[in-house]
């Protein structure tokens, strides 16, 4: 299976090492479940609450290039913080055939994923007002 990382902070004040972080922790995680990295997309300084992030949109463009399977994030609140926004976007994966992984967060892929996901949506919304 191919992957792409997307990482991103949302505020000048958070450091680089943040970024490094979430990075080494999708890594282990793709090395752990036999995927390899194609490419990373990084936004710095772009909160998560707009789809206003360039390298962001440059990976779902990327999608439909049929060139990775699978977006891996630190959590799932680095995809996005706007329950549409995250719900828009997965959308237009998925079409790609493409599906997209925290690392740290656990969630199976039966039918509960729906209302996990969108649980930690709405908590990822409520937290960034």
């Amino acid at each position: 299976m191919t992957g792409v990382i997307y990482a991103r902070y949302s505020s000048d004040n958070q450091r680089e090492e943040s970024i490094e972080g979430q990075i080494r922790e999708c890594k282990e995680f793709a090395s752990k479940n036999d995927i390899q990295i194609v490419d990373t997309y990084i936004d710095r300084a772009l909160s998560a609450r707009t789809d206003n992030r360039p390298e962001f949109q440059r990976m779902i463009k990327d999608s439909a290039y049929k060139s990775f399977e699978t977006v891996i994030v630190w959590k799932l609140d680095r995809f996005a913080r706007n329950r549409y926004d995250s719900t828009h976007y997965k959308r237009i994966l998925k079409k790609n055939n493409v599906l997209v992984i925290s690392a740290p967060e656990k969630i199976s892929a039966g039918s509960e994923v729906v209302l996990l996901e969108t649980l930690l949506e709405c908590m990822a919304e409520y937290y960034s007002v």
